[in-house]
């Protein structure tokens, strides 16, 4: 019974852990929602008709790097509010056709086009020095 109760402490504990973790990334992430939308075949191939600045952003919302990564951009967007990046979230469980044709081999990918020219790609990638380098060499809207 002991260790009944303590399985069911730690699960209890670990369930509302992962809700305030997520709620907390939520909230965190209020500039970038500005600027993302979720992946569409269409909506993707006339960003790249018109020649848009896209990132593609492969998520899952159980992926701890992804939140770290959400964050990161958030601040981005934050300090960048005029950027012209249009962000398109794959999601990584639903949306496997695409997670392959981007070849992420993983959620927590980015993959960076100017229309149809890949210009970065990266896995796990959460140091915010690296992200908005690599961002803002590529944004004219960035300061």
């Amino acid at each position: 019974m002991k260790y009944l109760i303590a399985i069911l402490t730690a699960t209890s504990l670990a369930v509302v852990g992962t809700f305030l973790y997520i709620s907390s990334v939520n909230a965190s992430t209020t500039h970038l929602a500005e600027f993302k939308q979720p992946f569409t075949e269409s909506a993707f191939r006339n960003a790249q008709q018109e020649n848009k600045l896209i990132l593609v952003d492969v998520y899952a919302t159980w992926c701890s790097t992804c939140a770290r990564q959400q964050r990161a951009l958030n601040s981005y967007f934050e300090n960048n509010p005029d950027s012209e990046i249009v962000v398109f979230e794959v999601d990584f469980d639903s949306q496997k056709e695409w997670v392959s044709y981007f070849n992420a081999p993983r959620q927590s990918t980015f993959a960076l086009y100017r229309g149809e020219e890949q210009l970065w790609f990266a896995v796990a990638q959460t140091r915010q020095r690296v992200i908005n380098s690599e961002l803002s060499k590529h944004d004219i809207g960035a300061e």
